[in-house]
């Protein structure tokens, strides 16, 4: 918890407690029942404690668990780092700060919260809670919530579940929903329904698919759990938390720009290094029926201070664990587990290729689909207009990203609020024609072609092929699989919004994360201390102020003979020094510069390549063409398999789940976990393995 306020405070721990009484409810549970809640501690980590809202400590004091008054800045003599308070609550405030107790069905909840002293950042945070609490209290498995996600009524079970039943199962998450307001009006900002759409799809495609390969990229923190036992070191210190930490004590030399970036998605690396744990099988699980609301960014400042985090954070992560994918080799992970994960890597390598030229890959992709409207015979508007409208678009494209590199260099989203949805809106009018000359080139090619230019309309090396098929199927999958999930509303509300915004996704939000590569804070403040050595002016009555000056006639002769002789003596003025800080922002800002030079060049060396060597007409014989919409579309249809094959799996636990109840004798005996087959042939009684 940062500084988030009451609001969402109350609607993510009303959320919880809700769960907690969920755990209570399951009566037939071996693990769970009436006293479910003794098992489950809630920990609050606030960081800062002038960060935090006022209000939000109200509300922890209205549920007893905070009192004012008693936290002291020192004991002994000894600078405190944190207040800690701890209290078993009975009462719940929901959002609208109304009092639940027993009545509403909740639950007595066993909290913990700690109100650190200063404001150090996630990471800490999180140490505190990994290396102190979690040391103490020893869980099984740590559930992670940001402040404002209110999880589903059950979600918190589904995710514990998933360990329970498999123990290989190191980390899980669930999904995350975009909040849309009040009957869906929060769709009406485009910002909001490109996100829910973004969202949806990731949560359909991604997840499922990483997840039956066991490697999930980002168990994102909104909702997500892991194994405490899966994160301890080793014996000799190494392992997920030493790495997920290090990100904390990275100064001087060792926080190169790579690794500081890198530490923006600490998260990627912490699923990484639980995925590639030397001498372990730990798999990362995706647990759909997990689901938790949070908000989205509705203003494009804040949505461009997101995403470049993300985006940098993510695009580094990809390259380090792609760069060290034989860490997986020293693993004790099956060798079918190895093949997948490696199939796994494959994948994302081309989508990392595809994600660093995707600049170029937007501007080829309008320059041929609208250009080829430039040809009077399939100019749609006669008189040469389709010629002129390209010309002026393709003027406009190119001097939007050449602006786009300035503006993001120099401005923040903050500050430049119109000029970036400025930017934003072009791109959507580029997208707008792009795709009108799509459905053109389609509609024409199923009436017969362009006047002498006829269209067969059959699978092979032609139009119809290149760009309807490819194209088509890229679109039905994303319908398909939404139909496959009972999900598919936000095809219907968000898709016309998010392809709109698709150009911003690469030329807004790309470039300004490559060029703030040299920006690794999380939007803290800078040195603003008033300097005190120079004294004050008091201001007095009227508009006078009062100064302290030389009085004495021999300090005044002594300052003018102390100038005459440094004059005459010129004695050498030493310069300060240029400080750590500097030096670090110095290097920050060239390798930016090298960073967003290579990308940009290698950008322009394709387009302009691939523009010379293919004109404007007969885009059906356009190979690179042909290769960049066939990639997309395998993509899209290798993501489809994969999403199919977590539903296959999804049927078949149910299947077996099912069956476990009807004859739970059997099937316990077959299905549980080797490690407890294990100790029930060692005798062990498992009613006696049980931890918070």
């Amino acid at each position: 918890m940062y500084n988030e306020d009451e609001m969402n405070f109350t609607r993510t721990m009303h959320g919880v407690m809700r769960n907690i009484a969920h755990f209570c409810s399951r009566s037939k549970s071996r693990v769970w029942g009436k006293d479910g809640w003794q098992k489950i501690v809630v920990c609050i980590v606030a960081d800062g404690r002038k960060k935090v809202h006022p209000r939000v400590l109200d509300a922890l004091a209205a549920m007893g668990v905070y009192q004012a008054g008693i936290a002291k800045n020192s004991v002994n003599g000894r600078e405190v780092k944190a207040h800690v308070y701890e209290y078993t609550t009975q009462v719940s405030l929901d959002s609208d700060l109304k009092f639940k107790g027993a009545e509403k069905g909740i639950v007595p909840v066993q909290m913990i919260f700690c109100l650190k002293e200063l404001n150090a950042k996630k990471l800490n945070s999180h140490r505190w809670f990994f290396n102190a609490f979690g040391a103490t209290l020893n869980p099984n498995v740590c559930i992670l919530l940001d402040v404002g996600t209110r999880p589903g009524h059950d979600s918190l079970y589904h995710l514990w579940k998933a360990f329970d039943i498999d123990s290989n199962v190191g980390g899980a998450c669930g999904e995350i929903k975009a909040m849309k307001g009040k009957g869906w009006m929060g769709l009406f900002n485009p910002l909001v329904a490109s996100q829910n759409f973004e969202y949806k799809m990731s949560n359909i495609l991604d997840k499922p698919l990483e997840s039956v390969f066991g490697y999930i990229t980002v168990l994102p923190g909104a909702l997500s759990a892991y194994r405490f036992h899966a994160l301890q070191n080793d014996e000799s210190g190494h392992g997920p938390l030493s790495q997920y930490f290090k990100g904390e004590t990275l100064q001087g030399k060792d926080a190169d720009v790579f690794t500081a970036n890198m530490y923006l998605a600490e998260d990627r690396i912490l699923c990484w290094e639980l995925v590639a744990k030397k001498n372990e099988r730990w798999v990362l699980k995706y647990v759909r029926s997990a689901t938790g609301e949070t908000d989205v960014p509705d203003a494009v400042p804040e949505f461009v201070s997101q995403r470049r985090r993300w985006l940098n954070g993510a695009f580094f992560a990809a390259i380090f664990s792609l760069a060290h994918f034989k860490q997986i080799w020293v693993t004790d992970h099956t060798i079918v587990r190895k093949v997948l994960l490696h199939v796994e890597f494959v994948y994302q390598f081309f989508s990392l290729l595809f994600t660093f030229f995707s600049l170029a890959n937007f501007y080829l992709t309008f320059y041929f689909i609208a250009g080829s409207l430039s040809d009077p015979k399939m100019d749609p508007f006669g008189k040469g207009w389709g010629s002129r409208i390209f010309t002026f678009l393709r003027f406009m494209c190119v001097l939007l990203i050449c602006t786009q590199f300035i503006l993001c260099m120099g401005n923040r989203p903050q500050g430049a609020k119109r000029m970036f949805m400025s930017s934003m809106i072009a791109y959507s009018v580029i997208m707008a024609y792009t795709t009108f000359c799509s459905f053109y080139i389609v509609i024409k090619s199923f009436s017969g072609g362009f006047g002498d230019q006829k269209t067969e309309i059959k699978l092979g090396d032609n139009i119809f092929t290149n760009l309807i098929v490819s194209t088509g199927s890229t679109i039905g999958v994303y319908f398909l699989m939404s139909f496959l999930y009972l999900d598919p509303w936000h095809m219907f509300t968000s898709a016309l919004q998010y392809f709109m915004m698709l150009p911003s996704y690469i030329c807004t939000l790309q470039v300004y994360a490559f060029c703030n590569t040299h920006d690794v804070s999380w939007g803290t403040k800078g040195d603003n201390t008033v300097s005190v050595d120079l004294g004050a002016a008091v201001g007095s009555k009227g508009d006078t102020v009062e100064l302290e000056m030389p009085s004495e006639q021999l300090d005044i002769d002594s300052g003018y003979d102390d100038a005459l002789r440094n004059l005459r003596d010129r004695l050498e003025v030493l310069k300060e020094p240029m400080t750590e800080g500097q030096i670090k922002e110095d290097y920050y800002r060239a390798v930016r510069t090298y960073v967003v030079v290579v990308w940009m060049v290698a950008n322009a060396i394709l387009a302009m390549i691939v523009t010379e060597v293919y004109g404007l007409h007969g885009i059906g014989n356009n190979f690179y063409l042909k290769i960049l919409l066939w990639s997309v579309a395998a993509l899209a249809v290798f993501r489809a398999l994969g999403s199919s094959a977590y539903l296959v799996l999804q049927a078949i636990h149910s299947f077996v789940e099912g069956r476990m109840r009807l004859d739970p004798k059997t099937f316990a005996d077959t299905f549980q976990p080797p490690w407890k087959r294990k100790l029930k042939l060692a005798g062990v009684s498992q009613s006696n393995l049980g931890r918070p």
